[in-house]
């Protein structure tokens, strides 16, 4: 049972190298190169065993010796060579072939040296040159078990092929000392199995963890540098990866840079939900690979926002790509038994003309698509030198916007809606004007769209719904004050709550409150929406449809939500497309808002003639500047009231007549 369990852990012992198989190669390049590191010690131990052997050869005098010690030297100088060699160039060499050298000559070393001690024993020579090999002999043996200790076959095998030699030939010297000799030796091989197993195991279990660690790094470097919803490349490792793309590309070929943004994706998160948000985007970001596999890579840069780098050959090429890209967009898709179509804006810069590092190409391709949104969505943009001016402006017009409120720059302006029967004024409406104190005044049509991208119209929405609130506090009953919306401050949170509790604090009565929306505002489809109208109009305040015919005009939106007024685009009045057939749209729309119980506003009205012709089509009010151009509240107070006079002076001359 012993001798069982004993051969049990020698196959152990020689299997303990085999559990360094499941460690890379990189660990094993390690192991291999410990046997290489301390080249001195090799050459130390090799260069003291054969003058150890040359002084016993010598005192001997026997020509077998002299041939051994030969041999031997020969073998150290090639292994300190070939330790030289390995040091200096070891990427050059393949760890099985290093390990397999290495072994060839410590396995050579070790029996010619343990050959020498042997032939001392055996031929009788002096016996303190036998002490002088015997000593060399094994010390060498253990030395080289904890040099070697990576490699536990060749640790164990020099050991073997050292002592063998000597423990057979003090066997067949017969006396009892020998044998004493070589029981003592034979105990060496458990001892320097215990401290060679315990050393490789240590060694064995440290690079174990630094490859389980370099993995979990490798990975976690995965993770971070990878989108988990498409599995796209994220903003980092579209930051690691672009700098390569473009050197690659550099002088063979140009780069276009586009930064692709889905149009109202937001609404299909808030309608559908977020599972079928990240299917539209992984849908997506599969098509937009799948189109530039080959020549370009994808990345999932924001919530759904892509950049794709890909090569071209020209302009019209980033051109067509950029079709082919929004082509993929638009492309219906079903997910979950939903059918969704999407569309897109986009941004694009391209080498070397745009830029020629990734942090240009990136910063002039946002330029492009914040062009191309500004125009409205589903459009494609080049970047421009002038679109860098721009934004400069607009960024000191967004940053003084914020503080225009609280300096009192921003000033409330009222435009008369009068009534085309009588010509008296019935409505005003509230416009903004800002007049900076160095850059002058700036016009609606400027800080308006730079309020809505950076969220400023919300604050701005608010303080002109209050201002205009309380400045129609001071007007006669029967005045009401109309104010625009944006989309944004409807669906800011407490918007409802916020335009009643200015209204009630201003004192006036919610029904002389009117607010005007575009036809744009219906097409999200939101659900905020709806219950914003809802709760406004169950409140009594009125709404007026804005722009009509300048959008995707729908009667669907006049059957569906509470509009006591359509505001008649003014290009219909006084625009390009004033002429017959606009005459007789303004007059169907006025024939359908008297029949509904609509009032019809026509919009810009410049002369007498336009007055005529809106009034014979059938509107009943009328804005523009043939009435009055936008002023200041007292102004308004005072035209309110010199209408008023004028009235009292009429009615007073009929009855005294």
């Amino acid at each position: 049972m012993d001798g069982r369990n004993k051969s049990l852990r020698w196959k152990q012992f020689f299997a303990c190298e085999a559990a360094a198989d499941p460690l890379s190669e990189k660990a094993h390049t390690a192991l291999v190169g410990s046997l290489y590191r301390r080249r001195a010690a090799l050459g130390i131990g090799a260069v003291t065993c054969a003058l150890a052997s040359a002084a016993v050869a010598f005192i001997s005098d026997i020509v077998l010796l002299y041939a051994l010690t030969s041999l031997l030297s020969v073998i150290a100088v090639f292994r300190i060579l070939n330790a030289s060699r390995a040091a200096e160039g070891p990427e050059d060499v393949s760890p099985v072939k290093l390990e397999l050298t290495y072994r060839l000559g410590a396995f050579a070393f070790s029996l010619v040296l343990g050959l020498i001690a042997a032939s001392a024993v055996a031929l009788e020579i002096d016996p303190m040159a036998q002490v002088l090999i015997i000593s060399n002999a094994i010390g060498y043996g253990i030395g080289i078990c904890a040099h070697n200790a990576a490699r536990p076959t060749i640790a164990f095998g020099q050991l073997t092929l050292v002592c063998s030699p000597i423990v057979i030939a003090a066997l067949f010297e017969g006396s009892v000392a020998a044998a004493f000799l070589a029981l003592t030796i034979a105990l060496l091989f458990p001892a320097m199995y215990s401290i060679v197993s315990s050393i490789f195991r240590a060694l064995r279990d440290s690079l174990h963890a630094a490859d389980r660690s370099a993995a979990l790094a490798a990975e976690m470097e995965v993770i971070a540098m990878t989108d988990p919803v498409t599995g796209l490349a994220n903003r980092p490792g579209l930051n690691r990866r672009l700098p390569e793309v473009l050197e690659q590309a550099e002088g063979l070929y140009q780069i276009a840079l586009f930064w692709l943004d889905l149009d109202r994706f937001k609404e299909v998160n808030d309608l559908k939900g977020h599972q079928i948000g990240d299917a539209v985007l992984t849908t997506i970001g599969q098509r937009l690979s799948k189109l530039v596999e080959g020549r370009g890579t994808v990345a999932r840069f924001a919530g759904d926002e892509f950049v794709i780098a890909a090569a071209v050959e020209s302009r019209p090429g980033a051109s067509l790509l950029a079709s082919q890209i929004l082509g993929e967009v638009r492309r219906a898709m079903r997910v979950e038994g939903e059918r969704i179509e999407m569309d897109a804006s986009v941004g694009i810069a391209l080498t070397p003309d745009d830029g020629t590092t990734a942090d240009e190409l990136m910063r002039h391709a946002d330029l492009a698509l914040f062009e191309a949104k500004a125009v409205g969505r589903s459009q494609v943009r080049f970047f421009d030198r002038a679109m860098t001016a721009d934004l400069n402006q607009r960024r000191e017009i967004e940053a003084e916007l914020r503080l225009a409120l609280t300096r009192e720059e921003l000033t409330v302006h009222y435009q008369p809606i009068v009534d085309l029967a009588t010509g008296r004024i019935r409505c005003f409406e509230a416009l903004a004007r800002w007049t900076h104190p160095k850059l002058g005044e700036i016009r609606p049509d400027v800080f308006i769209p730079i309020a809505e991208d950076c969220g400023a119209i919300v604050s701005l929405g608010n303080w002109l719904t209050g201002e205009a609130a309380r400045a129609a506090a001071s007007w006669p009953s029967d005045v009401r004050v109309a104010v625009n919306l944006s989309p944004l401050q409807i669906r800011a949170p407490g918007s409802a709550l916020g335009i009643l509790r200015a209204i009630r604090e201003a004192g006036l009565p919610p029904e002389r409150l009117e607010l005007e929306v575009t036809e744009n505002l219906f097409l999200e489809d939101s659900p905020h929406i709806a219950l914003f109208i809802e709760e406004l109009s169950r409140a009594g305040v009125r709404f007026a449809l804005d722009d009509f015919g300048a959008g995707y005009s729908s009667l669907g939106y006049i059957s569906q939500w509470p509009f006591s007024k359509i505001k008649v685009d003014r290009s219909f009045v006084s625009g390009a497309r004033a002429g017959r057939k606009s005459d007789a749209i303004i007059y169907a729309v006025a024939q359908m808002g008297r029949t509904l119980g609509i009032e019809i506003v026509a919009e810009g009205i410049e002369t007498r003639k336009q007055v005529r012709l809106v009034r014979a089509a059938g509107c009943t009010l009328g804005q523009g500047y043939h009435f009055g151009r936008a002023v200041p509240s007292e102004i308004a107070a005072q035209l309110l009231a010199d209408e008023r006079t004028a009235g009292a002076s009429r009615q007073a001359r009929l009855r005294a007549g």
